[in-house]
């Protein structure tokens, strides 16, 4: 069964198709909402050898002329380097104004495909088609794009929402487990900061979300699949709400990154894949949050339970203060050289902008990191 959640902004407004099979019906429904038939196909080389020809048999089906482009898989792709090798294929695939990028991918193609949709002839139409949980539940939905500089992760980047978001479950079978495993921070996040009783779904059945999805039968990918809606759902109310980060709601889905993407950047992007760093930085926002804004330590104990239950990282060792500190003041959410963290005050209720004693965060940051 499919799903459709909306995501509400006017003019560029658009819908998450979630569900299983919908791979084959991506050309029917881009035709739908798009003009443009010239397309380029951003894709890594693993979601390529898998799933690029479906896709582009879909687009070519639907009467659009498809070039693919790859780039290598892993977060080193999301860089200056990439991009402008797609301004290239862009140019080759005669991408004009009516142009549509197509990202067929996880987060690091998601972000990338969009950034070049986003300032190609300053600004094309684009579609995400999110390959892993992470991309699914995260970075496909609400038009954050961009890449990276050595000194830190999103420097570079714009807001551009996709016209569609087509996101086929069966992709899944195509996942490394520690794939699926990094994208489950995500969805405890989402718990976390605004659904309770989301949180308590995951805590009750760690069982079916900790399983391969090729083993999970009709009931279990039933109950996967709301779970991924839900996360959608979320993410769709706070961007309809902040688009643009300038009332601070969306800054709540920022939970964990703070030290998350300084724990990428100490260690060398790719060598701790977001999910989990993001894991091990919502260990010390809660821990924080005990500290600060009164988050009952039960509520502490109850998260770094869910995320082990998970095969999550509850710690990053091996990482030194100096370098993690020095990351979160580049951080794009720090201000003044301040990092900035959300904290919660209970499951569910979360606040943004927080600022944290520099002795507290250095002794968290620490403990997590030895």
């Amino acid at each position: 069964m499919t799903q459709i959640v909306n995501v509400v902004l006017g003019s560029r407004s658009y819908a998450i198709h979630l569900g299983e099979g919908l791979l084959p019906q991506l050309g029917v429904l881009m035709a739908q909402v798009l003009r443009g038939r010239r397309v380029l196909l951003v894709t890594d080389n693993h979601v390529s050898a898998i799933l690029g020809e479906t896709v582009t048999v879909s687009l070519r089906g639907a009467g659009f002329a498809v070039s693919r482009s790859v780039v290598p898989a892993g977060e080193a792709s999301k860089c200056g380097e990439q991009l402008f090798a797609l301004y290239e294929a862009a140019k080759q695939a005669g991408l004009d104004r009516s142009g549509i990028v197509v990202a067929l991918g996880g987060g690091v193609v998601g972000d990338l495909a969009g950034y070049l949709a986003a300032s190609w002839l300053r600004g094309i139409a684009f579609v995400q088609v999110p390959t892993t949980l992470l991309a699914m539940v995260d970075s496909s939905v609400g038009g954050k794009t961009g890449i990276n500089l050595p000194s830190g992760k999103n420097l570079v980047g714009a807001f551009h929402q996709p016209a569609l978001v087509l996101a086929d479950l069966d992709a899944f079978t195509t996942l490394p487990p520690r794939e699926t495993r990094a994208g489950l921070a995500e969805v405890v996040k989402y718990g976390a900061i605004r659904d309770a009783q989301l949180f308590q779904t995951l805590e009750e059945h760690t069982a079916v979300f900790s399983r391969p999805w090729k083993d999970l039968d009709a009931a279990g990918r039933a109950l996967f699949g709301n779970v991924i809606a839900r996360c959608c759902a979320i993410k769709a109310e706070v961007v309809a709400g902040d688009e643009r980060e300038e009332s601070g709601l969306r800054a709540i889905l920022n939970f964990g990154h703070t030290l998350g993407h300084a724990i990428e950047n100490a260690s060398g992007y790719g060598r701790i894949l977001h999910g989990e760093a993001v894991a091990v930085g919502m260990v010390a926002a809660v821990r924080l949050s005990a500290r600060l804004t009164g988050l009952p330590e039960a509520d502490v104990a109850r998260l770094e339970k869910l995320l082990v239950a998970l095969g999550l990282p509850v710690r990053a060792p091996g990482l030194a203060w100096t370098d993690l500190r020095a990351a979160m003041k580049l951080d794009k959410k720090s201000e003044a050289g301040v990092p900035r963290f959300v904290l919660l005050k209970q499951l569910g209720e979360s606040l943004s902008g927080c600022a944290v004693p520099e002795d507290v965060l250095e002794a968290i940051a620490r403990d997590l990191g030895t």
